[in-house]
């Protein structure tokens, strides 16, 4: 029989404490980027900080699982679905303001679409996360960016809710920022605000030229026709400078085209593993592993996974430290 995390009593209390309630038995692979994963018990979408810090305050007091989803974009949902209650920040959080330089945004916005509003208010700063599909609560989290910058220079300060369900800031500093990594992915706060700044200028056209350049770019390198997550591997220094990026290995070890089930390296960049339309979590798991293995055979280095494994009660985990 498949365990409820949840009973009659709580789901129907934790829907009071949102605006559009809760969802129950959903399928994970409806919303999952990669168009894989089993059943989730129950699915709350909030609105706001208010509503992100009531219902992390219930969970904790009650000792109840939870993990926090944004757009799926860096997520492998496991095949046995989920047990922990799944908290969704997106569409419903998605506002945002522009005032002179300053941004201040909902961290459920669509990064894309953001990029292009910042740079109609003649704001620039911004531009290399224009093709970047998540949302910017992830995007902060993972400090992520591309040409080699990030979004964590432009972050002024972050608003978050702490694992006890309360509201807590962080100015840059504070939110130690490195390559592809910050404290979120450390002090299981959830991130639902941010204050940004960019610069102005006063030539759209040039930005907008750039973006589009950078998209023109972004089709020609990256297979986009089939799900997918991303990047699979985090690009590593010692690996960059003797051989450059993971795709670029992987693709000189011949795992171009490499398939176990229905998942599959593309055959148009090496970093990407695409669905052919039944793919399980547990071939994606074995073709990184398979993956990671002959790189460390061949260059000694061993890459980590972009990938996050969420298990059925719960837990995050890299792709690559997921046994199986």
């Amino acid at each position: 029989m498949r365990y409820k995390s949840l009973n009659i009593k709580r789901k129907l209390e934790i829907s009071k404490l949102v605006r559009g309630g809760i969802e129950e038995d959903v399928d994970l692979s409806k919303i999952s980027r990669w168009k894989i994963g089993g059943i989730a018990d129950c699915l709350v979408r909030p609105t706001g900080t208010e509503e992100v810090s009531s219902v992390i305050k219930y969970l904790y007091k009650h000792d109840l699982p939870y993990v926090v989803i944004g757009s799926t974009s860096n997520i492998l949902f496991s095949d046995d679905g989920l047990r922990a209650v799944c908290i969704q920040i997106g569409n419903d959080m998605s506002d945002y303001h522009i005032n002179n330089t300053n941004v201040w945004a909902q961290s459920g916005v669509w990064v894309p679409g953001f990029a292009k509003n910042v740079a109609k208010a003649k704001l620039s700063g911004i531009e290399h996360t224009v093709g970047i599909p998540g949302t910017l609560g992830g995007l902060v989290c993972m400090n992520g960016g591309s040409q080699r910058k990030d979004i964590g220079r432009r972050v002024i300060s972050v608003t978050a809710v702490s694992p006890q369900g309360e509201v807590v800031f962080f100015s840059n500093a504070d939110c130690c920022f490195g390559y592809r990594t910050s404290v979120f992915q450390r002090n299981g706060n959830i991130i639902t605000e941010i204050e940004l700044a960019f610069d102005k200028n006063q030539l759209y056209e040039v930005i907008r030229d750039e973006m589009l350049e950078i998209l023109k770019s972004r089709r020609k390198k990256f297979p986009n026709k089939m799900p997918n997550c991303g990047s699979t591997f985090i690009s590593n220094s010692d690996l960059y400078n003797k051989i450059g990026p993971p795709g670029k290995i992987i693709e000189e070890l011949g795992f171009k085209g490499y398939r176990v089930g229905d998942a599959v390296v593309s055959n148009e960049h090496g970093n990407f593993i695409n669905n052919l339309g039944n793919a399980k979590s547990n071939d994606v798991l074995q073709i990184i592993k398979n993956i990671r293995l002959s790189i460390i055979e061949k260059t000694g280095v061993a890459i980590d996974a972009e990938v996050i494994y969420v298990t059925p009660n719960g837990k995050l985990l890299r792709a690559h430290l997921v046994d199986i």
